[in-house]
């Protein structure tokens, strides 16, 4: 087996992991699996384009990459807008269709309509940025050693540590905070939650703004490594499922440690069988887990 393997398997996986952190805060606190996730993935991907154009005209006054990297100072700087905006879409989204139909309707009245509005905003974004493949930029990196035979461009290396950095900092949030302990508390018993103090409604709204600033992280962190595309996070759903099962719905590290499981899958099966059966690793990892222990790894078992 080829090494570079594991290279590839984590970056795959830090991209996959920061788009299950949201779905399985979702699932956990609301009880719903959010089918439109993935394309909080592709608006984040497109706002930080968007902005960075903006950017790079009026203020930096170059897309030119920064040093190593083919990351401009334009993207940096748009990158934390289009997380903010992708935070904002996501508040809209629950306010304007699922805080609606939450309390008054059957679960799969809600998935029906997350779905509804996948295919509704991945339609829109097409028609405003065309079907045509967008790129941050267009340089080509070389690979470089990095250790044991392995090879990484810096672009790869700087978007690990930040995916890393990100994880940390989510992990601190929920275990060191106090809109961290409530969001746990809402997702043992939202009612007791209510009953104890908590804000439950604020909390609900933090969990979709984190969701959606982690998913267009992910967004911009695909687009630089491949392509910017109307289909992009539709693309990433089943990975991303899977990832949030896999660790156990509501384990944040769980869900992380299951986006690298998928990640790692999908990399060698690239390698040994080849492009084409990449997708079915997270549809079989999927059916193993829900056959063998359906409360993941870090789930508790029922």
């Amino acid at each position: 087996m080829n090494p570079q393997v594991v290279v590839d398997g984590l970056i795959n996986g830090a991209l996959i992991g920061l788009g299950a952190i949201g779905v399985t805060l979702t699932y956990s606190i609301l009880r719903f699996a959010n089918f439109a996730h993935g394309e909080f993935i592709t608006f984040g991907a497109y706002a930080a384009m968007a902005i960075a154009g903006g950017v790079a005209t009026l203020v930096v006054g170059s897309d030119a990459g920064l040093g190593a990297l083919s990351i401009s100072p334009a993207l940096i700087l748009a990158a934390p807008l289009a997380m903010a905006l992708t935070a904002g879409f996501a508040l809209a989204l629950d306010r304007i269709l699922f805080a609606r139909l939450r309390g008054a309707s059957e679960s799969i009245s809600i998935v029906m309509a997350s779905f509804g509005a996948s295919m509704a905003i991945r339609a829109a974004i097409e028609f405003v940025f065309t079907s045509r493949p967008a790129y941050f930029t267009r340089d080509l990196q070389i690979a470089r050693p990095i250790a044991f035979g392995l090879k990484a461009t810096p672009n790869q290396i700087a978007l690990l540590i930040v995916a890393g950095v990100l994880m940390v900092g989510v992990h601190l949030l929920l275990s060191r905070t106090q809109i961290g302990r409530a969001m746990r508390a809402v997702s043992e018993n939202p009612a007791l939650a209510r009953a104890a103090g908590v804000d439950v409604d604020m909390t609900i709204r933090f969990a979709w703004a984190l969701g959606g600033a982690l998913a267009s992280a992910a967004g911009v962190m695909l687009g630089l490594l491949v392509q910017i595309r109307p289909f992009m996070g539709f693309d990433l759903l089943l990975p991303l499922f899977a990832a949030a099962i896999l660790g156990g719905i509501g384990s944040v590290p769980g869900a992380f440690a299951g986006a690298l499981v998928i990640g790692l899958g999908e990399a060698l099966t690239v390698q040994l069988a080849g492009a084409e059966w990449r997708a079915a690793v997270a549809f079989l990892v999927l059916i193993a887990v829900l056959l063998i222990r359906p409360s993941g790894m870090a789930g508790r078992p029922a």
